[in-house]
């Protein structure tokens, strides 16, 4: 890997690998980004999904020339392909795009796909026309969801791209396949290299023990095939690197591992997000005053990628991967941790600041979250903190006639933060020469232009466009009404205190009543401060 690392960057732009791993000279200076896509027909998976939306639009925007833009599309909901694209158009995130190309959408032309059937189930017609002018391939497309079922899990990361690949040695132009993967496919690792691991199992192996099985006989042995992994969205993931990888003699390969994907940094504005995955949901309850305790280790660090951050690096792996051909395929670690490390404590604070700052409206508490790595008192805050006050409250809301769910929406929460509890309670060490290379690569104009340099990212100031992001994009709510949830805030606030107060008194009376050693004290108290007020009006009046 470091010898083939240490010929490409002796190419600087001046020539490409052929397929026999020689070098070619172009005889100029090698294309940009923007000039390389420019005419080009490009294929993206997932394209709905959130990263994709962006690779979309950041492709539409920063490479205005490209041809088309060819996107695998389901029906859902009732939906037709047709309308979930024309729906994901009208996005606030294509507002920039809109302005300068107001006939953008001509270049999305959408195909009928569904990654759970044969043949990913696009027609003849369709396969003929993706295999005669298709050029780059992105595959985003994946179940993102930690506790998926082994066996959906199984078919949408891996079986699918294996079809995806048959589809791509069918394409007759096409120069690169970019894959998107997971920095956690090898989280049972302490230290993760750029490398491909060896698969956990023998992907084909598994799936033809599974066709035979019945869904309640995987159920129960999942949790020895997965192993020292923490899910099957990790496990498959794994298993996808592993059969991208066995292409990569005959297809132009390159795989990306982003971490944990928040909202966009710079493009194509600050804090756009669009979803309550992951850390989004995390700062939503935060913000509402719901989430008040959360188990992770203040220490760690919370290996936060924006999604801008990760569309530039695979547009740039594209255009060096389609360039320079390099084998075997390049994986590049889109991380932060060792790089600009950012903290699990430190980002509860300031996502505390920010909703002080700009408070989400209708709160249900004042938001005060505490993080702790102990697992008897992080039970404690539960009960005390989540399970209490939303038995008082269903409770009146029955007595109002209407129907309960704040337990419902707690318990909602406690599986999502116990699914990512793995990931905020450990450290990893990831090697990221691969991405200090490909910036190197850049022109001084590519680099502004697709920025994926970390080392710029200003966390504080992230973070409180993220959670403003979570506020106008994901709960749509308006920022002038900000002065509005500021003195709600103040009212819950008076509220707690009155309620804090009243109860002490109430505890203390009852104690009093019982105790003639409690009323001893309480009288003595009384007599004390009595005392010293009428000490201090004596020393006013001498004075005076």
């Amino acid at each position: 890997m470091s010898t083939m690392l240490s010929e490409d960057r002796d190419f600087n732009g001046l020539g490409e690998q052929t397929t026999d791993g020689q070098t070619r000279l172009t005889g100029g200076s090698m294309a940009s980004i923007p000039e390389y896509y420019a005419g080009k027909n490009v294929l993206i998976t997932g394209a709905t999904g959130f990263m994709g939306k962006v690779l979309v639009e950041k492709l539409l925007r920063s490479c205005p020339e490209v041809k088309a833009l060819y996107l695998l599309v389901r029906p859902k909901a009732g939906q037709s392909m047709q309308q979930r694209v024309s729906d994901m158009m009208v996005c606030r995130l294509f507002d920039r795009v809109r302005e300068d190309n107001p006939d953008f959408h001509q270049k999305i032309i959408p195909i009928s796909s569904e990654l759970t059937q044969p043949g990913l189930a696009i027609s003849p017609e369709d396969v003929e026309k993706l295999s005669a002018c298709i050029n780059v391939i992105f595959h985003c497309a994946a179940t993102i969801r930690f506790d998926e079922p082994l066996k959906h899990a199984l078919q949408l990361n891996v079986i699918a791209t294996q079809q995806l690949l048959s589809l791509a040695q069918q394409m007759n132009h096409l120069e690169a396949f970019i894959h998107v993967s997971t920095a956690y496919a090898n989280c049972n690792r302490k230290h993760i290299d750029e490398v491909i691991y060896p698969p956990p199992v023998e992907p084909k192996k598994l799936i033809e023990s599974l066709e035979w099985m019945d869904d309640g006989i995987v159920r129960d042995i999942t949790a020895r095939l997965i192993g020292d992994r923490p899910n099957t969205y990790t496990y498959t993931k794994a298993l996808a690197e592993y059969v991208v990888q066995q292409e990569q003699d005959k297809l132009n390969i390159a795989i990306i591992r982003p971490s944990i994907v928040g909202a966009s940094w710079q493009e194509p504005f600050p804090g756009w997000i669009d979803n309550f995955n992951g850390p989004s949901g995390i700062f939503i309850a935060a913000g509402k005053g719901i989430l008040r305790t959360m188990r992770a280790n203040n220490d760690a660090v919370a290996d936060l990628i924006p999604v801008d951050v990760v569309i530039n690096l695979t547009l740039a792996a594209g255009w060096y991967t389609a360039k320079h051909r390099p084998k075997p395929a390049l994986v590049y670690n889109c991380t932060t941790g060792g790089i600009n490390p950012f903290h699990w404590g430190e980002i509860e604070h300031h996502v505390m600041l920010s909703w002080k700052r700009n408070p989400l409206e209708q709160a249900f508490r004042r938001p005060n979250t505490n993080i702790t790595s102990n697992y008897l008192i992080n039970q404690y805050w539960i009960l005390v903190s989540h399970k209490f006050p939303a038995l008082i409250y269903d409770f009146f809301l029955r007595l109002s006639g209407q129907k309960p769910q704040m337990m419902r929406i707690f318990n909602r929460l406690h599986k999502a933060i116990s699914l990512l509890e793995y990931f905020s309670s450990r450290d990893w060490e990831w090697n990221s020469e691969n991405m200090s290379m490909l910036m190197s690569q850049l022109t001084p104009e590519d680099r502004k232009t697709f920025n994926f340099d970390v080392r710029q990212l200003n966390w504080p100031e992230y973070i409180e466009n993220y959670c403003i992001g979570t506020k106008k994009y994901v709960l749509n709510e308006d920022m002038s009404d900000i002065p509005a949830a500021r003195q709600h805030l103040r009212k819950l606030r008076n509220i707690r205190y009155t309620f804090n107060t009243l109860l002490v008194v109430f505890i203390w009376r009852v104690f009093i009543a019982r105790s003639q050693m409690a009323r001893n004290i309480w009288y003595f108290v009384v007599s004390l401060c009595f005392k010293f007020l009428s000490y201090f009006r004596a020393s006013s009046t001498i004075t005076n």
